[in-house]
């Protein structure tokens, strides 16, 4: 995997970017927020890996930014904060796993390899919920392992969903993405009552409405 790490003890960062080369990723190493976020904004990476307190811009912020600008990849925080808000905000932010310093750097090994195999399979086959997932290659929803038959609109719609899961979905976000070559405009309303029609479709409501906004499915757990 392409790995950005940051971590501002120079030790530890050398010693966490000499194991994780030899077994196989390839690494970019920082020890500042700014520089980590300055490199984010040009390049791609497969995983990211944050220290929380670094400085300039913590590792916290930086998830937050990045989130902002839809840019998703799976994060792995490393801190010896172990303040429950610290954790709890982590994971709302979209965080995949957090490990408490001092761990062992074959944990680290583990850890990584464990959100390889789900990113992979994830990268085409979205869970939803517990109970449902969509396939991206072949525009079909699942519920358990059975596809089930929608409109071509709401299916639009749960591929939108699926791209998006996480972040609060406007109605704006929909008039672009999902009812883009409408030549006429398309009001809330309208938007509201096809994905109220999904919705009774669906044997597990898992979108949730946030009012006076839009829409929102939650990142399922690993």
């Amino acid at each position: 995997m392409k790995i950005l790490l940051l971590e501002d003890d120079i030790l530890l960062n050398e010693s966490i970017t000499k194991y994780l080369t030899t077994i196989g990723h390839a690494i970019t190493s920082v020890r500042d927020g700014n520089v980590c976020l300055g490199i984010l904004e040009s390049e791609k990476f497969d995983l990211l890996i944050f220290d929380i307190n670094v400085p300039n811009i913590d590792g916290l912020t930086i998830l937050e930014t990045l989130h902002a600008h839809k840019k998703i990849t799976p994060v792995i925080f490393i801190s010896t904060l172990i303040d429950i808000e610290d954790i709890s905000r982590a994971f709302e932010l979209g965080c995949y796993d957090y490990l408490k310093k001092p761990f062992h750097l074959k944990e680290l090994g583990i850890r990584i390899d464990r959100i390889a195999k789900t990113a992979k399979k994830d990268m085409h086959h979205k869970r939803l919920s517990p109970s449902y997932s969509f396939d991206c290659d072949d525009m079909t929803l699942y519920f358990h392992e059975e596809p089930q038959v929608l409109s071509k609109r709401q299916l639009q719609i749960i591929e939108f969903f699926a791209h998006n899961r996480g972040f609060v979905c406007s109605f704006d976000m929909f008039r672009e993405s999902v009812w883009a070559d409408c030549d006429m405009f398309v009001d809330d309303a309208t938007i509201r009552t096809e994905i109220n029609r999904l919705k009774n479709n669906l044997k597990e409501d898992f979108i949730t409405n946030i009012r006076g906004i839009g829409y929102m499915v939650k990142t399922p757990s690993l």
